[in-house]
């Protein structure tokens, strides 16, 4: 095994004009097709083994280690969002309405630097790696992706990451506890006898009910569940209606719950489906429920997070988790596999704007930590699993 002394890994002008090129190219989920063309020229470039990719975007490569041992994956996610950036920054977007928002632009970048380090260091790899740039993270499709075409098929673990700004650069939390939530997208349709405005007795219009469902819903949390437990239901969208003196026949809302334990999503449909249900009887209308549950919560492996947490201070701040809200499709390999995952500090600035602004900035700083954390866990991995 190589000391974390040992793994020296330095971003110079290639790599930061590799990830201002990123920044400035972004491409929505399962369109990365400019993205997959670079990364894929950059790699052949240095040396690395490029794999044939079952779905239509992104990029998969291999390094062989120069000893026998375990087979691991490294991920990092490569769509944007569909954002107008408003940063002001010389790399800005230079595609209408779409931006690197989440900062996977530094995912891949970190990426190609422990690859190109781990590739130029095959004797310290005991095993293999497999370089998994992942499209479509934020449409919550692309590792399932991935997992249906059997790309995770006989990998022993995946190694992710994401930055978060809420960490200044150098920082890197890793650990036991749930990291990111557990996601639903639920959408509700209200179907009622409609009519004219003037006669609201002749019909059973389906608004009030709508108002009604949606306050209902907000004490599922207050009434139900622990505060202990962190668990939001958000109602994000309402339709119903487009004519002033007409009554609608339909009408309906949509949103999202995330939580950290199962148990607790599990009782958020159960009273959601209950309180809908009700609700619509009472008002004498019916009501379709499409309850999504697309995300589970991210956990890491806790052997593996015991193996790579006794490196980190050699090379980084080692932080506390701080568990976010959002959802992360990387929960999609562990039907398949062992995860690892960490966040790797990418701003910390007073002021500085979130994840999915179109004024976040992840710092250049973030690139070099993300790089040795791929590269300092891959190693570790393969030996704790080669044990």
């Amino acid at each position: 095994m190589v000391d974390h002394e040992d793994v020296d890994i330095t971003i110079g002008d290639e790599l930061l004009e590799v990830r201002h090129h990123l920044h400035a190219h972004p491409e929505l989920g399962f369109r990365e097709r400019d993205t997959s063309a670079y990364l894929t020229r950059w790699l052949s470039e240095h040396g690395v083994e490029i794999l044939d990719n079952p779905v239509s975007s992104g990029v998969l490569a291999l390094i062989h280690g120069a000893h026998p041992g375990p087979h691991i994956a490294l991920r990092a996610d490569i769509d944007a969002l569909p954002i107008t950036e408003q940063t002001g920054q010389a790399d800005s977007s230079r595609n209408d309405g779409v931006m690197h928002g989440c900062g996977h632009d530094i995912h891949m970048t970190g990426l190609l630097a422990a690859a190109q380090w781990l590739a130029g260091h095959r004797d310290a790899v005991h095993g293999d790696i497999t370089l998994v740039f992942q499209p479509s993270e934020e449409t919550g499709e692309g590792a399932q992706a991935l997992v249906d075409a059997g790309v995770l098929d006989g990998i022993d673990a995946i190694i992710g990451t994401h930055n978060n700004p809420d960490y200044e650069p150098g920082q890197i939390a890793v650990g036991v506890e749930p990291m990111m939530a557990g996601c639903v997208k639920f959408s509700v349709t209200l179907h009622a006898q409609g009519t004219h405005a003037g006669y609201p007795d002749r019909g059973t219009g389906p608004l009030e009910a709508l108002a009604s469902m949606i306050l209902a819903t907000q004490t599922i949390v207050s009434r139900n569940e622990t505060p202990f437990h962190p668990l939001v239901v958000s109602v994000t969208a309402v339709r119903g209606g487009d004519v002033w003196n007409v009554i609608p026949a339909e009408a309906g809302f949509m949103g999202t719950v995330r939580y950290f334990y199962p148990e607790d999503g599990a009782m958020a449909e159960r009273r959601f489906r209950e309180i809908v249900a009700g609700t619509a009887s009472s008002y004498g209308i019916t009501a379709d429920v499409d309850w999504n549950d697309f995300a589970i919560p991210l956990v890491s492996d806790a052997a593996l997070v015991k193996a790579v947490m006794q490196d980190v201070p050699g090379y980084a701040t080692l932080a506390a988790i701080r568990p976010s809200m959002a959802g992360e499709d990387f929960c999609e390999y562990a039907s398949r596999t062992r995860l690892l995952f960490a966040f790797i500090g990418s701003n910390g600035r007073p002021g500085h704007h979130g994840l999915h602004s179109p004024r976040f900035v992840a710092l250049d700083d973030a690139i070099a930590p993300t790089a040795r954390f791929y590269a300092h866990a891959a190693l570790r991995v393969l030996d704790e699993l080669g044990r």
